[in-house]
Parts: C-alpha cells; sequence; structure tokens
C-alpha cells in the first residue's frame, strides 16, 4: 500500500511540472548539446582531417566526412561544401547557413567535431621518449608542448633542440636551447610550431673516461663540467690510480687529437677522453 502511494505521488508530480511547462508564457528552450573535442576551436580544417557533423534534431543530417585535398566535403543536400583553412565555428555557420537559405532547416544548430587531426601535424625524431608524427590540435601550440607529448627528451637526449619548417614561404632553421626557455622572461622563445614542422633533439655530450676509474666508460657531459666532477660521476679513482699527471685527448678544430695535461678544476669539452694513470708508488 506504501508502495503505490509512493508511485501516485511521482505520477502526479511529473504531470504536474510537464503541465506547468506546457503554460502559455512559460519560455520553453532548446539547445543543440556541445561534445568538446580535441580540436580547438580556433583550429583550422586541413586537408586530411575527419571531422563530425551534427544538425540537431536532425540526424539524417549527421554525418562524417574527410576534408579533401582541395579543401572540400560531400554534405547532404548542400553537395560540395568548401571548409578547408576555416575554424570549428566559420566552418558550422557555413553549413548552417546553406542549410537555412536553401530552406531545408529552418534554424540550423550545427556542430562540429574533429575526429582525427591529419592536415596539421609536426615530426619529432631523435632522443625523445616516443618519436613520431603529432597533430597541432591547438592553434597555438607551442615547442614545449609537442616535446611533451612526444614522452620528453629521453635520458640521452641533448638541451639543445632543432626546428625546421617554412616559414613566410623561406627554409626555416632554428636551434633551441630548451632550458633557457624556462628562465625568467625569455617565454618567449617557445616558438608555435607550424603544419609541417620537424623537431629533432640531439643526442647528449658525451666524454669518456678510462684507465683506473671505479666505472670506465662514457659519461653524459653536463653543463660545466669539471674533471673533478666527471670522476666522481664515475665512481672516481681507483686505489690504484692517481690524481697526478691527469690527461685529456681533446681534438682540435683541424680534427688532430691532441694530448693536454689537465687539473681537476679544467672543465671538459664535448668528446674528451680522460687518461687516469695507474700510481707508480
Amino acid at each position: 500500500m506504501i508502495f503505490t502511494r509512493r508511485y501516485l505521488d511521482i505520477v502526479v508530480l511529473a504531470s504536474a511540472l510537464w503541465a506547468a511547462a506546457a503554460l502559455p508564457g512559460v519560455a520553453q528552450t532548446t539547445s543543440a548539446p556541445q561534445t568538446a573535442g580535441t580540436a580547438s576551436p580556433q583550429y583550422r580544417l586541413a586537408t586530411g582531417d575527419v571531422i563530425r557533423i551534427t544538425v540537431f534534431q536532425n540526424a539524417d543530417l549527421s554525418l562524417e566526412a574527410r576534408v579533401s585535398e582541395t579543401g572540400h566535403i560531400s554534405f547532404p543536400l548542400l553537395g560540395v561544401v568548401s571548409v578547408g583553412g576555416m575554424t570549428l565555428p566559420q566552418a558550422e555557420k557555413r553549413i548552417a547557413d546553406g542549410l537555412r537559405d536553401g530552406n531545408f532547416v529552418k534554424q540550423p544548430q550545427v556542430s562540429i567535431l574533429v575526429t582525427q587531426v591529419r592536415g596539421h601535424q609536426v615530426s619529432v625524431l631523435g632522443n625523445v621518449g616516443r618519436p613520431g608524427r603529432f597533430p597541432l590540435e591547438q592553434a597555438d601550440t607551442r615547442l614545449t608542448d609537442v616535446l611533451a607529448n612526444a614522452g620528453g627528451i629521453s635520458s640521452g637526449g641533448s638541451d639543445t633542440v632543432v626546428v625546421i619548417g617554412r616559414r613566410n614561404g623561406r627554409p626555416y632553421r632554428t636551434e633551441f636551447d630548451l632550458p633557457s626557455i624556462f628562465a625568467p622572461d625569455r617565454r618567449g622563445e617557445d616558438i608555435v610550431l607550424q603544419n609541417g614542422d620537424v623537431v629533432w633533439v640531439e643526442r647528449a655530450p658525451v666524454v669518456y673516461l678510462y684507465g683506473e676509474v671505479a666505472r670506465p666508460g662514457s659519461l653524459r657531459l653536463e653543463r660545466g663540467m669539471s674533471v673533478m666532477q666527471a670522476l666522481a660521476t664515475a665512481g672516481g679513482v681507483t686505489q690504484r690510480g692517481t690524481e697526478r699527471g691527469l690527461r685529456v685527448h681533446r681534438r682540435n678544430a683541424e680534427g688532430k687529437v691532441e694530448v693536454l695535461e689537465v687539473k681537476m678544476t679544467d672543465t671538459l669539452r664535448p668528446d674528451d677522453v680522460v687518461y687516469v694513470r695507474e700510481s707508480i708508488f
């Protein structure tokens, strides 16, 4: 009996709400559902992009389409529609205007979702976590954004990043010192990437240690690394070794290898080879 009363109360309440909504003078509004895509509204459609077009309350006009090489799509009732180079709001307005002007839909509400970004991409190569091609889903995608998408700089990667592409119709190549981008008042150096750019991350510079060292071999050369710091990173000098008479094999500008006697406080250069001698006594 209690269940029946509760059920009747719910039915009465629902009926009252429905009747109130239908009364004259009560505003009734509907809006097209908004689906957030990966691409920002400022994203400009390009060749190869796959978009999902939805016309609110007109399911037969909703479809997926690929932007052709000429920047066109085929849409029911309208035929060929040019959307290449348009932002999403601009493309939505063009389709809505066509449906309204053709007397197909009185008040069309069109929404476009980019399901696959194929037109605007950059390539990230070299020493990163996940090399490959990545879409420029935002209109202001910056160098650090793409590097983050690629898994960041790998352990063997350099702080120097090279960007190759075209700007104003001319070849473009610039090297960027990644740590300096995060310095105060240097954020402007984090450039906005463009379609077709190639980002290359060099191998980090290394030095080589051999002789009486605890862990001989190659070692990543950090900025300003001294001989003492390199030896400490490699586990130090063995009991049989000596810090006296340290030798560094270094290639000069002519490509010839010179043997230099260095101090523990001297700064190393890329590809230096440090030799630790055995103690005589």
